[in-house]
């Protein structure tokens, strides 16, 4: 059955279609070559609210649903992933932690400046040595008398040149670990103790920089600890409800990015004069609409779960493997049907094949997503 929306949302999701293919589409290439998107891009994201998707009306943000958040997503994935990584990192991840367990101060000091685009959040968990396994993070934190210490260093952090806020997630009892032991704390850039390292060099997504993080005695207030000491200990709960809703997003990216590669391989045959292509390549395309079509029924599905209330962490999990999975088989499949042509690096479909293969990477890989899924089927 067709969901409804309103017409505000539809006239904002309009407009976010309109941004998409006016102007961000046109820089896309001049973004990939200087890895870097200008600043009159950010402003405009700013005026539209593409910053405040997920934060409240009441913290100054957009207020959208889990459903309507995504078909944003999947509006802006349409082009060059950064542009998402760019929005969705500060008003995602890098701030729901304030947003779920955060104290009323904490939400009014930080969101209202996030939901402008005032402020970028970004979220610090992975670790050389755990990776994707948030259980075995080693960057710890001890209190003192004036507060907290972190010690450690977190790796390919989105967006941290960048940001003015960082959700860190560090370990406060080395026994109790996720049981209790694992505490997340909201610490601003220029606190003493905190360096960000050069960006790293990536295969995709060049006008999104990921840097590592080091904490070398950086000292933290204790009322940054999220939710405050009431919350000491609950950082791990704090960022699996981050995780449920972000991978989700990223299951809209992958889609949105799989929808565009489907319809310029279509785009391509009509320019050409070719409105038969020999069977082979017609099965690919029929393939490609079956895998999006399922895709779209389940993130809006988990979507709407959600909204209702209810937990959708194996149902993320379901959605970020399968539309990841599905974008990098959808671009693939669209490189074979190009050959070299694909592969120019003028050509839109070799930013796409280059991009959704992190999305694999991004908040858990694929491996990550079946653990998770079996661990409740078998519980």
């Amino acid at each position: 059955m067709p969901r409804q929306h309103s017409e505000k949302f539809n006239k904002f999701r309009i407009q976010v279609r309109n941004f998409v293919e006016n102007e961000l589409e046109p820089a896309s290439r001049e973004v990939e070559k200087n890895a870097e998107i200008p600043e009159s891009l950010v402003n405009r994201m700013r005026e539209i609210g593409l910053f405040g998707l997920s934060i409240p009306k009441e913290y100054g943000g957009v207020g959208l649903t889990t459903l309507e958040e995504v078909i944003i997503y999947e509006e802006i994935t349409r082009t060059n992933a950064c542009y998402r990584s760019r929005i969705g990192t500060s008003n995602g991840i890098g701030s729901m932690g304030i947003l779920y367990d955060g104290t009323e101060e904490q939400k009014k000091k930080y969101l209202p400046a996030i939901a402008k685009g005032d402020c970028t959040a970004a979220f610090a968990m992975t670790e050389a040595d755990s990776g994707s396994d948030a259980a075995n993070i080693s960057t710890s934190a001890e209190l003192i008398r004036e507060g907290w210490v972190l010690n450690g260093a977190k790796q390919f952090i989105t967006n941290a040149a960048a940001a003015d806020l960082f959700t860190v997630l560090a370990v406060t009892d080395s026994e109790k670990r996720t049981r209790g032991g694992v505490t997340a704390f909201a610490v601003e850039k220029d606190v003493p103790g905190l360096y960000i390292g050069p960006a790293d060099t990536k295969m995709g997504l060049k006008g999104s920089h990921t840097h590592e993080l080091i904490f070398k005695d950086c000292r933290v207030l204790k009322e940054n600890v999220i939710g405050g000491m009431d919350q000491l200990g609950q950082g791990f709960k704090t960022a699996m409800r981050v995780l449920d809703k972000g991978r989700m997003s990223i299951g809209a990216c992958a889609l949105g990015a799989s929808q565009k590669v489907m319809e310029l391989c279509i785009e391509h045959f009509k320019k050409f004069g070719v409105s038969k292509p020999n069977q082979a390549v017609s099965f690919e395309l029929a393939n490609m609409a079956t895998k999006i079509y399922a895709a779209r029924q389940m993130l809006y599905d988990a979507a709407s779960m959600r909204d209702a209330g209810h937990n959708v962490t194996t149902q993320s999990s379901m959605v970020k493997v399968f539309c990841t999975e599905m974008a990098s088989q959808i671009a693939s499949k669209a490189m074979d049907i190009f050959a070299m042509a694909g592969s120019l690096t003028d050509s839109r479909f070799e930013i796409f094949f280059r991009d959704v293969r992190l999305y694999r990477i991004y908040e858990g890989t694929s491996e990550i997503q079946r653990i998770i899924i079996a661990r409740d089927l078998l519980k």
